[in-house]
């Protein structure tokens, strides 16, 4: 019986390149879209021609209610046998702490981190309510998308930063929680994807500003994520694919600052 992995926000960008990788080696694919119906189902019939089951389901993750509805049809899709959680929807909201806009910061607070919280529980209640609980079980795993801005703090977009940063410590929070039925893992990129008001020349600059000088690449990111769901040793642990933009500190979001990053650093 092949895997299940069930990736929020999977239809486009990084969440494609999950889903992908996840296809390509063997594991049935439900891909969680809001916005991008079209693209959702274009995946999946990528994923059905490399020979799986893939199924995309809409949902807004803001509220308990639709979280519950989508948990549920994931495990009456998967029989009660998923395998793999990978939280990778989020809102990406600029604000700062002196003029954020309260609805905007509950709204990413719900899609960023409530969401992830409410998935976890349900997951672990899930497979220990089993009556007969599967060998695979023990391999089971969630793995959350944070951000490199964790690890190098700045003030930009502070509503999402605080977001990633609870979600962030939830990890080992969970990881110690959830064991020894659930494994709990993170995988923290750095910039992949042109984000915000960001334009394409600035984000070829932007996306060079690490400690290698060269572009992050998405299915790198991708095939981490997949590592973590397959390492049945591993449960607590953040991986920082970045090209080490986490070691280079700097006082504004990289989109604001490429120019003085990219001099002083060749």
């Amino acid at each position: 019986m092949s895997a299940w992995v069930l990736v929020t926000g999977g239809a486009t960008r990084l969440g494609r390149e999950i889903g992908l990788s996840f296809a390509k080696a063997g594991w049935n694919l439900l891909c969680h879209y809001r916005n991008s119906e079209v693209e959702a189902n274009s995946l999946c019939k990528e994923a059905a021609v490399l020979g799986v089951q893939a199924h995309a389901l809409y949902a807004e993750l803001e509220s308990e209610q639709s979280c519950h509805e989508l948990f549920k049809r994931t495990l009456d899709i998967t029989d009660q046998n998923l395998s793999c959680l990978v939280n990778n929807a989020s809102l990406f909201i600029p604000d700062n702490a002196h003029d954020f806009e309260e609805r905007q910061a509950l709204q990413q607070l719900s899609v960023n981190l409530m969401a992830p919280m409410r998935f976890g529980k349900w997951f672990y209640e899930s497979i220990v309510n089993l009556s007969k609980p599967q060998p695979e079980r023990s391999f089971a795993s969630i793995v959350h998308i944070l951000d490199q801005k964790v690890f190098n703090l700045n003030p930009d977009y502070f509503s999402y930063t605080v977001s990633k940063l609870a979600l962030e410590r939830i990890v080992a929070l969970q990881a110690q929680s959830f064991g020894p039925h659930l494994r709990v893992n993170a995988v923290s990129p750095g910039l992949i994807y042109p984000s915000g008001p960001q334009n394409l020349e600035n984000f070829k600059l932007a996306s060079r500003a690490n400690l290698l000088s060269t572009p992050i690449e998405p299915e790198k990111v991708a095939q981490s994520v997949l590592f973590l769901a397959q390492n049945s040793c591993i449960t607590g642990t953040t991986l920082k694919v970045d090209n080490g933009q986490h070691l280079l500190p700097s006082a504004r979001d990289i989109m604001f600052i490429t120019d003085q990053l990219t001099n002083t650093h060749p």
